[in-house]
């Protein structure tokens, strides 16, 4: 059942926003939170080209830290990374020095945050486990975190939802009148907010699934694919010309189709 309580835009921020359990927080994650760093400030040097690459043995491949054994190799009596100590890792010493050793390069324009060498070093802390991009990893359905109010939720999600509320000391929002939810999610699934006609039939609709009814009309409606397919389309900065001083075509009009 689709959460009343959340429009579907929200369910889906819901999903990636919300801690997937209790104690979650204090557990650093590769993808969510050490990947960005090392990408932004690190790849370009320590990456996976070749001709780029800098640190390290070059015959052996020189410094990597895009991969887990890359960063555990040895650089002459020391490594980037030594899992759950940050006084023998390299990396550590680099991040927080002060001098011309400091990393990144002072040249590079580039400096990390207090917040991301907390993260790097607490993460080398608790084993600088690695992990392949979530693209390729298989989706595993979390454990359901504890709530106090046991009544309130009426799906999955609305367990993550109620328990982050509560944490913070908040309480759930009333549901809302039929005349606003049918507006929320007739704006959300398909742009357009709903006619007259629409409204009536939802508000008197005495049914007890009236609400999954007014889901499944919206999903199965034009206004439906038009509305989502303009986000793939704006993902892809579609237009049929490049929009710049001279303006040449672009030959897109295949995507746009297929779209």
């Amino acid at each position: 059942m689709i959460c009343r309580r959340l429009t579907v835009c929200g369910l889906i921020l819901v999903a990636f926003a919300f801690e997937k359990a209790e104690g979650a927080e204090s557990q650093i994650d590769f993808n969510r939170h050490i990947r960005t760093i090392l990408s932004n400030n690190c790849f370009k040097c320590h990456g996976p080209d070749e001709k780029q690459r800098k640190g390290g043995d070059k015959s052996k491949g020189g410094l990597r830290l895009d991969i887990q054994q890359g960063s555990r190799a040895d650089l002459g009596g020391y490594q980037a990374i030594v899992p759950g100590d940050i006084n023998k890792s390299e990396l550590v010493r680099r991040i927080n020095a002060s001098d011309d050793d400091v990393m990144p390069p002072k040249k590079q324009g580039k400096k990390l945050t207090s917040q991301e060498m907390e993260l790097l070093t607490r993460w080398i802390e608790q084993g600088a486990n690695y992990a392949r991009h979530w693209s390729y990893v298989k989706p595993t359905r979390s454990a359901l975190p504890k709530v106090n109010s046991k009544g309130w939720p009426e799906n999955a999600v609305d367990y993550f939802v109620l328990a982050r509320l509560e944490k913070e000391g908040l309480k759930p929002s009333p549901q809302a009148d039929r005349y606003t939810l049918i507006r929320r999610v007739s704006l959300d699934i398909t742009g357009l907010p709903p006619t007259l006609k629409e409204v009536d039939q939802f508000v008197n609709d005495k049914s007890s699934d009236a609400y999954q009814k007014l889901i499944d009309r919206l999903l199965n409606s034009s206004a439906y694919g038009e509305r989502w397919a303009r986000v793939w389309l704006d993902l892809a900065r579609y237009a049929d010309s490049a929009g710049y001083a001279d303006d040449p075509l672009r030959t897109i009009w295949g995507y746009r189709d297929w779209v």
